[in-house]
């Protein structure tokens, strides 16, 4: 969506909540008149790759999906149409709640508003402009695609593998520049840092991951074995002697493996495997924990 709306949301926090179900509705629209009902994953970001407020949405869709008589249909859908969905609802979203008198206007947008031209005009000017609705080509790398949508599971606003430096005072990061299309390094003082980084902390009990159509909760039970038995596949339950579901614990030391490569129950002084045996909080402070990481990565470098 356009910058000039991405404060709004800022100072209206409630305009957070819709936008995962507007965004769903555009493609559950589009399948409704196909007589499907696709499968939708939806995560929500409000921020940019350089920390700045950019509020967007990354959906993804099977191209094709359930019918009324229980079959698989395939199904692609029109970038533009897309577009032109998308914009009519969340500029609906912002004139509804400037209707009913609840809307926060940013100062930035005020100072351009007088008696010819009211904040109505400013949404139509917006809803005149095309905007950036980005299709990807359907993919049939199933590996791909699951690791595709991992990465948008609990993703902080930056990596850690972005940052550069810090000196203690100030923080230097790379990002990808979408102008460019090359990366440059940004460096802010740490409470600038810090400032833009917190700003992206979602609301307490506020979901960024949502999912609509056939992975809905409320019928995902029933339609999902359904698309198991069309696309030939079978499900897989782990279950124990009492037929009941086996819930596998994933650990700290696992996704560590599998996300960085790096096994932190390795030592990294003569590769040894460390055995967690309790922790004792408040005995060192972290000053302490600091020193001691220091001489083990000076070690580790001898």
């Amino acid at each position: 969506m356009p910058c000039e709306l991405w404060d709004m949301f800022w100072l209206n926090r409630t305009l957070f909540n819709p936008i995962a179900k507007l965004a769903a509705e555009c493609v559950k629209t589009l399948a409704k008149k196909k007589l499907v009902i696709p499968a939708i994953f939806i995560a929500m970001h409000s921020f940019g790759r350089d920390l700045k407020r950019n509020v967007h949405i990354h959906l993804s869709t099977t191209t094709g999906g359930l019918t009324p008589d229980g079959k698989w249909k395939n199904i692609f859908f029109h970038q533009n149409t897309l577009m032109k969905m998308w914009r009519y609802k969340i500029i609906n979203l912002f004139r509804s709640a400037y209707k009913e008198g609840t809307l926060i206007i940013s100062e930035k947008i005020k100072r351009r508003l007088n008696h010819t031209f009211t904040f109505n005009h400013f949404l139509n000017k917006l809803y005149n402009k095309n905007w950036i609705v980005h299709c990807s080509e359907a993919s049939t790398d199933h590996k791909q695609n699951v690791s595709y949508l991992g990465r948008y599971i609990k993703r902080p606003a930056i990596a850690e593998s972005k940052l550069r430096h810090y000196d203690g005072n100030e923080v230097t990061f790379n990002y990808l520049n979408h102008t460019s299309n090359k990366y440059q390094k940004y460096t802010l003082s740490v409470e600038q840092f810090i400032g833009k980084f917190v700003q992206h902390i979602p609301d307490k009990g506020f979901r960024l991951i949502r999912y609509f159509g056939i992975l809905a909760n409320r019928v995902r039970g029933k339609l999902l074995p359904i698309v198991y038995r069309l696309l030939g596949q079978t499900e897989k339950k782990e279950v124990n002697e009492n037929k009941r579901r086996i819930v596998t614990t994933v650990t700290h030391a696992t996704l560590m493996i599998k996300s960085f490569g790096v096994d932190p129950l390795t030592c990294i002084l003569c590769g040894a495997q460390l055995i967690f045996s309790s922790i004792q909080p408040g005995l060192t402070k972290v000053s302490g924990l600091i020193d001691a990481h220091h001489r083990l990565a000076l070690l580790h470098k001898i």
